[in-house]
């Protein structure tokens, strides 16, 4: 799901590789934040720099928590340490569009110098398009808002949750569209995953915490759900944790599915008819897991730390790419395929559809390819699909047409979803 992360709510987890931390993410992170914040409140500017260095570790080095450290540096008056982290920022490929539009004044001191202004170039440059996949088709209705998309191989059509009309459509690849079934709750459908093999479509239903199309007596709840795939009838619902945003799915090799809470930082696993959670709290705003092909452990792209590693038996997380050589924040859909993780990654500056080459042993980066960035038509993209040789994934999703609550922006338009692809070999 689409998430809106900046410094105000940067999320602190556990170190890389540290997995007996007494207090969960949420914890750790309320501390550190209150720690800056009482920093901020006093004016201790150099007691608020060491408070945001202690962010920008736990967070992996996140473009953002970078970012972060380089204003604290200028706030305390360090103008080389200041230089360092935006060339780090821009060296991760991001970029800001403040800075570029020079609305934003907290590096008024450095504007002059040439090494400020080789990064503003640097962010430029950062934001050129790039474009290597090609239009698959577009949905005829724009009030939708398409969040995950899955693929039928039998009926050779595509499965997609709606977010403001709580349903499941199902879309041919001319992009014809026709319901397949409604959220039972009435709640916006969120996460969405086929399984041929027991004839079953899991998916997700969410009352959004403030989304006026839902309940209010409902914001904060879950639920998982099946469909029989044929009939598209409701075969089980499972009541989630309250509150939970469970929000995004994958399915282990056995037709289980394990969800995650982007809002309360778990991760579960249906087991019958419960949920049971499976990491030990160090994920914060955990999106869509991928199984690492030996079965005994996910990949879990944290929105605000990157991707890390969990293992399924003994619940302990290690981060890829450390130290911090890629963007790896901002992830809403992971997906593993022959031996590199795809992204779609709506949180970080620009908007990027991506592929990250692993080492052999998958314990690691070693390389990234952008499959598209910084189009006019690539706005919030969330989730994809592999189908053969091809990666499928909605690139305009609706979301950054409406605010909050999920109403319509002032002077926005929503626009059909649009569905990309991207050739894999």
């Amino acid at each position: 799901m689409t998430l809106a992360l900046g410094l105000a709510c940067l999320v602190i987890g556990a170190r890389p590789g540290y997995t007996g931390a007494p207090r969960s993410a949420v914890e750790e992170f309320a501390s550190l934040r209150e720690e800056a914040d009482a920093a901020r409140r006093s004016g201790d500017k150099q007691a608020r720099l060491q408070a945001v260095l202690k962010i920008k570790h736990l967070l992996n080095d996140a473009p953002d928590a970078v970012e972060a450290a380089a204003e604290a540096y200028a706030e305390a008056g360090e103008a080389e340490p200041a230089l360092a982290a935006l060339r780090e920022f821009a060296d991760l490929g991001q970029a800001d569009d403040g800075l570029l539009r020079r609305e934003n004044r907290k590096f008024a001191a450095l504007q002059k110098l040439p090494q400020y202004q080789a990064i503003l170039r640097r962010f430029t440059e950062n934001k050129t398009v790039i474009l290597r996949a090609e239009r698959a088709f577009e949905l005829s209705d724009p009030g939708l808002i398409a969040e995950d998309i899955d693929y039928d191989p039998e009926s050779k059509t595509f499965l997609i949750s709606s977010v403001l009309e709580k349903k499941i459509v199902r879309v041919t690849t001319e992009g014809k569209t026709t319901d397949f079934a409604p959220s039972p709750s009435g709640w916006p459908m969120l996460a969405l995953k086929v399984d041929t093999t027991h004839n079953l479509v899991w998916a997700t239903e969410v009352a959004l915490d403030g989304f006026t199309v839902a309940p209010k007596s409902a914001w904060g709840r879950s639920a998982v759900l099946s469909f029989d795939l044929s009939t598209g009838q409701l075969r089980q619902r499972i009541g989630g944790p309250a509150p939970a945003e469970l929000g995004d799915m994958v399915l282990t090799r056995e037709g289980n599915p394990m969800v995650s809470d982007g809002g309360g930082g778990g991760v579960y696993r249906v087991n019958g008819d419960r949920l049971e959670r499976i990491d030990a709290g160090d994920f914060i705003s955990p999106q869509t897991p991928a199984i690492d092909p030996d079965g005994k452990h996910v990949f879990v792209p944290d929105y605000a730390r990157g991707i890390g590693v969990l293992d399924l038996t003994t619940k302990s997380v290690t981060w890829l790419d450390q130290p911090a050589k890629y963007a790896v924040n901002g992830i809403d859909g992971l997906y593993f395929t022959g031996g590199a993780l795809i992204a779609t990654q709506n949180g970080t500056n620009p908007e990027r559809v991506i592929r990250f080459q692993l080492n052999s042993r998958r314990s690691d980066i070693v390389s990234e390819q952008v499959i598209e960035r910084a189009t006019a038509t690539l706005r919030d993209p969330t989730h994809g699909v592999v189908v053969g040789d091809w990666f499928y994934y909605i690139a305009n999703s609706g979301w950054s047409a409406v605010d909050e609550h999920g109403n319509p922006k002032a002077g926005s338009k929503l626009t059909p979803a649009r569905i990309m692809r991207f050739r894999l070999r």
